[in-house]
């Protein structure tokens, strides 16, 4: 009788994320506010720039920066080559099938208007609807209301619980015979609360609905494949995923894109012009029109790669458990109320404090060194939701560590002391 197999050897543990590797890259962190050493926990409105992506963008100024698909000489070859590679970047980072899905955009905004007015506009009639939920950031209920609006459609909030997560019987309820698209966040910008896309859009495609998913809160703190996923569109803005400002990204599943009329015109939209009509490029440069944020798309790529080094799973743990931790030490100070109680939150966390406005909140801890945000965060439906005008909301990133958290907690007891 042969003697029984060893056992397998037990997986190494996954390695702990260290924000103070990270934290040393970003320069800003460095700087004093008021004397004192930046706290800076408001990543969800813009994070923080390494300086792999600082020194990314003044290179290529002042090395490979040409205008881009329209020179033959090297320079210009350089830097188109540096473009496509980043829109390439992006496709690898998001798990798309094809780079020609990847669209360059402003930011989340702007993708989702693309959307809005290429895609569905033309689609709408009288009585159709678009649906959306209570917690959506402005940019994800406007363009919608817009365009329903001049279509004579109507768009309609499924509602959140007390807990801050999207009620999905209620959801399943309003997607009718007239929905013709569902768009939600993947992570609320206010309450921190991670949706189940997975089981939405799976729920809509039964439906034949299709589906946008603002990624603009889930992308920097999580891994993302949105083939998997099965969402037809996907945005997210550059300036919250450790990149610049002014660029963005609008993925699109191919057919869908390719049917889709151009959106703006001007030049490298085109495959030809004459005064007896114009012919459209092929997708994504359809919807490209005039000259990009050349050096922003390169350092954006750059800001992906940065992500990918650092590995999203371990950054999705070390955040959670920091979000964690301040919860509980947040709702130990008299008088702080934390908006909604979801299962899973990430990137943030919103509260108010008895007898104190929100704003007076920041400017007092702002005298600390601590930046939070203050006000209706671009989500005022939410707010109404849970009976308020503003609240007060911290939230993390990649260089966020327990002394940031500590020292906000202190500073909030100091507040809370004040007021009472």
């Amino acid at each position: 009788m042969s003697p029984p197999a060893a056992p397998a050897p037990a997986p190494a543990p996954a390695a702990a994320f260290d924000p103070e590797t990270w934290r040393a890259q970003f320069p800003i962190l460095r700087t004093e506010m008021h004397g004192r050493p930046l706290v800076y926990l408001d990543s969800a409105a813009s994070t923080q720039k390494p300086r792999r992506v600082i020194d990314r963008l003044k290179s290529f100024y002042e090395r490979d920066y040409a205008n881009i698909h329209r020179g033959v000489y090297e320079l210009s070859q350089r830097a188109s080559a540096l473009h496509d590679e980043a829109r390439r970047k992006v496709q690898r980072f998001l798990g798309a099938r094809d780079w020609r899905e990847i669209v360059f955009v402003r930011n989340a905004t702007e993708g989702i208007n693309l959307v809005a007015w290429s895609f569905l506009r033309p689609k709408l009639e009288p009585g159709d609807e678009i649906l959306v939920t209570e917690m959506e950031h402005h940019a994800n209920i406007v363009p919608w209301q817009i365009v329903a609006g001049e279509r004579g459609a109507r768009v309609v909030a499924a509602p959140i619980t007390d807990a801050g997560e999207i009620d999905l019987d209620a959801l399943a309820e309003r997607i009718t015979g007239r929905t013709r698209m569902l768009a939600v966040a993947w992570v609320s910008n206010v309450l921190g609360t991670v949706n189940p896309v997975e089981e939405i859009v799976a729920l809509a495609r039964r439906e034949g609905v299709p589906v946008l998913i603002d990624a603009a809160q889930a992308v920097q703190h999580r891994p993302v494949d949105v083939a998997a996923l099965g969402c037809d569109f996907l945005v997210f803005s550059g300036h919250k995923t450790y990149g610049p400002s002014g660029v963005g990204v609008l993925y699109g599943r191919g057919e869908l894109l390719d049917a889709m009329p151009p959106w703006q015109g001007g030049g490298d939209m085109i495959e030809k012009v004459s005064f007896a009509g114009t012919s459209f490029n092929e997708i994504p440069f359809r919807f490209e029109a005039g000259t990009p944020d050349i050096a922003g798309i390169v350092a954006l790529g750059e800001a992906l790669d940065f992500l990918e080094e650092l590995d999203l799973a371990r950054v999705e743990r070390h955040e959670a458990a920091l979000l964690a931790g301040a919860e509980r030490a947040l709702a130990r100070i008299p008088g702080l109320r934390i908006l909604g109680a979801p299962k899973e939150r990430r990137s943030a966390l919103a509260f108010t404090l008895e007898g104190a406005h929100p704003q007076d909140i920041g400017m007092l801890l702002d005298l600390e060194g601590i930046a939070i945000r203050t006000g209706h965060h671009c989500a005022m439906p939410l707010h109404a939701r849970f009976g308020l005008s503003a609240s007060a909301r911290m939230s993390v990133g990649v260089y966020t560590n327990e002394a940031d958290i500590d020292a906000l907690t202190a500073g909030l007891r100091r507040i809370a002391a004040m007021f009472q």
